[in-house]
């Protein structure tokens, strides 16, 4: 069942769901509408010649901090993590899913490729994989309003939620755009 507006409200209010800054006016009819953060990560394409998932490289990505009132251009083609700038706590019997704003998306930008779907429990802000499918640049802004997330509840409570030690939770607290973790999944450690 996907919340309303109403209910939305009434979680952050008993402080079952965290969104933080909340800005209430963010709160729309069936979600609420989430900011761009000020950290981008972008792929150093020009000294790489492949991604192995397997593999972790610091050399990957570059980290780029944007002020609040400059842009951050995203061109054509183009690939990069970004953040909200909410930060968010989920109970264990609710999930988030991320979808792009309309308006943006009829400009040709996409907020996710795979990474719409918040677990239960998570906890941290929600990182953006930003394309331009445009043919033209996009000028991005921290603060700007760049996509909405749904709530739905769970039928119970996540047994294991994100975060509980058993999962190997990767993610759990992260902040700015954090890079892909994939290599974790096959280290000794």
């Amino acid at each position: 069942m996907i919340l309303a507006d109403a209910s939305i409200r009434a979680l952050v209010d008993q402080a079952r769901l965290e969104i933080d800054p909340y800005d209430p006016d963010l709160v729309q009819p069936a979600s609420v509408d989430v900011r761009l953060g000020t950290q981008f990560r972008v792929m150093r394409n020009s000294r790489l010649t492949h991604i192995d998932p397997m593999v972790h490289d610091e050399n990957l990505m570059e980290v780029v901090e944007v002020a609040v009132g400059e842009p951050f251009v995203l061109h054509p083609g183009e690939f990069a993590l970004g953040h909200t700038a909410e930060r968010f706590g989920l109970p264990d019997d609710l999930v988030g899913i991320v979808n792009g704003k309309s308006s943006l998306g009829r400009m040709g930008l996409q907020v996710h490729a795979t990474a719409g779907f918040v677990d239960p429990g998570f906890s941290g802000v929600i990182v953006l994989e930003l394309s331009n499918v445009a043919n033209l640049p996009i000028l991005l802004r921290p603060g700007m309003k760049i996509a909405q997330m749904v709530f739905e509840q769970m039928d119970r409570a996540a047994e294991r939620p994100y975060g509980h030690p058993d999962l190997g939770s990767k993610y759990q607290g992260q902040t700015g755009a954090v890079a892909s973790k994939y290599s974790e999944n096959y280290s000794d450690s």
